[in-house]
């Protein structure tokens, strides 16, 4: 019973820790382990540029691959390094939500929403219609 107490004392802790770290706590540099994004506000909106990913440059390291998926044909080649993929991502409730996620790998704009879990963790997740059916990315603040 006491470990119980103990294990929801600290559950309750940890909510009211990300609570306490107010919305523009998400501004800086996130990495994991495949991206390293920029969130930045602009009004009340919240969005992050891509800084860097596993499959951003060509073969040869050094030439930034273009986003040739991308719908728009106009934007197909422009280099994917930099481009603002978070958008429309806004605070309320203690979690960041209502965002859209456009993939570089797909040309695909999904859903986004996340929560700050610590001061240096964020998790969030990308998903098309429902949460269910998406996934999971864990963040680590950068310095």
């Amino acid at each position: 019973m006491r470990n119980l107490f103990l294990a929801a004392i600290f559950l309750i802790s940890l909510s009211s820790m990300a609570q306490k770290l107010g919305p523009d706590h998400i501004i800086g540099v996130w990495q994991s382990e495949d991206y390293k994004i920029e969130f930045f506000k602009q009004g009340d909106i919240y969005s992050a540029k891509l800084l860097w990913s596993r499959e951003m440059f060509e073969p040869d390291g050094n030439t930034p691959k273009k986003d040739v998926h991308n719908p728009d044909e106009n934007l197909r080649d422009r280099p994917i390094k930099g481009i603002t993929h978070i958008t429309e991502l806004v605070y309320g409730g203690g979690e960041y939500k209502n965002g859209k996620l456009y993939s570089v790998q797909d040309g695909n704009t999904y859903s986004f929403k996340g929560e700050l879990q610590s001061e240096n963790e964020l998790e969030t997740r990308a998903f098309k219609g429902v949460t269910l059916l998406g996934r999971t990315i864990h963040w680590t603040r950068v310095p």
